[in-house]
């Protein structure tokens, strides 16, 4: 893993994660009526509610509305849910300012070109192997795992042993 990926992640102090392709495998299954579903990791969730817990804000970004997304951020207690949005470098620059921190304190997740503005804007970006080249080229770190099989748990912990607060979390669980 590069050093520059480490250092990035350790200044993370909010961390944004697209939904389908990241926080899910990016299929969408639709049935007849126009309902749909998707497939969320239970240890992808887990690893944002240890950044979470650990002092890391944690929020989603997505170019989708979907009210299965928000079902899934309450459930984890995710409060900063952005959907259906188009520019998705304006509300990182909005949710900047409106929190108060510097454009490199954010980490972004994402796997497709229209994440490409996010990453090149923030501090820390990470995606998915199978991302298209040119996200994966621009990213400052690829996961080894796949988007909703545990790619987001990993940049998680990476974050969170950047940060030297990993040990600390594990010790949550432990007897």
């Amino acid at each position: 893993m590069a050093a520059e990926a480490l250092q990035r992640a350790a200044r993370v102090r909010f961390m944004l994660f697209d939904v389908d392709g990241t926080l899910t495998d990016g299929t969408l299954y639709i049935g007849e009526s126009g309902e749909s579903m998707k497939a969320f990791s239970v240890r992808d969730g887990h690893g944002l509610k240890l950044l979470r817990e650990s002092g890391v804000e944690v929020g989603l970004l997505s170019g989708r509305k979907s009210g299965i997304v928000s079902a899934r951020a309450e459930e984890l207690g995710i409060r900063t849910v952005l959907q259906g949005v188009e520019d998705k470098q304006a509300a990182l620059r909005a949710l900047a300012a409106e929190r108060s921190l510097q454009i490199d304190a954010f980490g972004y997740m994402g796997d497709d070109w229209p994440d490409l503005g996010v990453m090149g804007l923030c501090g820390f970006s990470a995606t998915v192997p199978d991302a298209p080249a040119p996200v994966r080229s621009r990213a400052h770190y690829v996961s080894v795992a796949c988007a909703g099989r545990g790619a987001a748990r990993e940049v998680c912990e990476l974050i969170l042993s950047a940060q030297g607060l990993l040990e600390q979390a594990l010790r949550q669980h432990l007897p």
